[in-house]
């Protein structure tokens, strides 16, 4: 008996199929980009740039905005924000643009500006040095991206945190830089709000408004108050508008979730696409809250 059933089971082992072979498959790499490394002289030392074409690049001789990314490393948010950029032009949302993304190194010191706090100093011994960060994107990556790829001259800057409050410092301190500019959760609270607080003199003397759109969500009494700070200073030059400034406060989100959640407003803020038909749905105007935010600003 034994035998037997030894037996039944070589046969039924013979009998059953080899395991199929997997099929083959050719494989190829899923390109999003480029990196460029270049020697900065103003920094002293060896930088990256992440470059984003949108896919019609190739195809013709247009020319593009472009979109420069603060905290632009690969492994940094070029691939969220290009990924953002790309969808928003397959919606019809905002245009297609290159997408320049700017890695950051030391992040307080390339993007805060001198702070008096003996505590963040002790903190953050290398701060404070933003405005050779700026210089290096005024005199070597702009005129590098504009002499390489097919550039329209249309230039705008996003960033989040402390990239955010850079952003904002540029658009106070060298407004013509780029066009227009978005700043998400900008970080005023740094050195004691400071920027915020010297926002509104510096804008009375340059008469305008920047293009400017910001956004926060609920992140503080500190963030919330450089926020409120630097609203009222733009307010006091001109109401928000959808060709002017906006502020949006998003009370659902968190500092964590700030960026993914509304930088496709920002986009579409930085580089609308001409419309006379109604918003797509879902598709509310970058500046939809800024009115009101300004309003309760006021008392009104």
């Amino acid at each position: 008996m034994r035998l037997f059933l030894a037996a039944s089971t070589i046969l039924l082992a013979c009998a059953a199929p080899l395991a199929a072979e997997p099929p083959a498959v050719a494989s190829a790499p899923v390109t999003v980009g480029e990196q460029l490394t270049l020697r900065s002289a103003v920094l002293g030392e060896e930088r990256h740039l992440a470059i984003y074409l949108p896919p019609s690049y190739a195809k013709g001789t247009k020319t593009y905005p472009v979109l420069y990314l603060i905290d632009g490393g690969v492994d940094q948010d070029f691939l969220h924000v290009s990924g953002t950029t790309s969808l928003n032009s397959i919606w019809g949302r905002s245009q297609e643009a290159i997408v320049v993304g700017i890695e950051t190194i030391d992040r307080r010191k390339e993007l805060v500006g001198p702070t008096h706090s003996a505590e963040l100093l002790k903190q953050y011994p290398t701060a404070g040095h933003s405005a050779d960060f700026r210089r290096y994107i005024a005199d070597e990556v702009i005129p590098l991206v504009e002499a390489r790829y097919r550039t329209n001259g249309n230039r705008g800057v996003i960033g989040e945190s402390l990239a955010g409050l850079f952003i904002v410092e540029t658009a106070l301190e060298q407004p013509d830089l780029f066009q227009h500019y978005a700043a998400i959760s900008p970080s005023l609270w740094w050195d004691d709000g400071r920027l915020a607080f010297g926002a509104g003199d510096v804008l009375a003397k340059q008469g305008k408004a920047p293009k400017l759109y910001m956004a926060v969500g609920s992140e503080g009494p500190e963030m919330q108050a450089g926020f409120d700070r630097v609203v009222a200073a733009l307010t006091a030059l001109a109401p928000p508008s959808e060709t002017g400034w906006c502020a949006v406060v998003r009370p659902d989100l968190r500092h964590s979730t700030t960026y993914h959640a509304l930088s496709p407003s920002a986009l579409q803020f930085l580089f609308p696409v001409p419309s006379d038909e109604p918003p797509y749905e879902g598709f509310e105007p970058a500046c939809s809250a800024a009115e009101k935010h300004a309003r309760t600003l006021d008392g009104k």
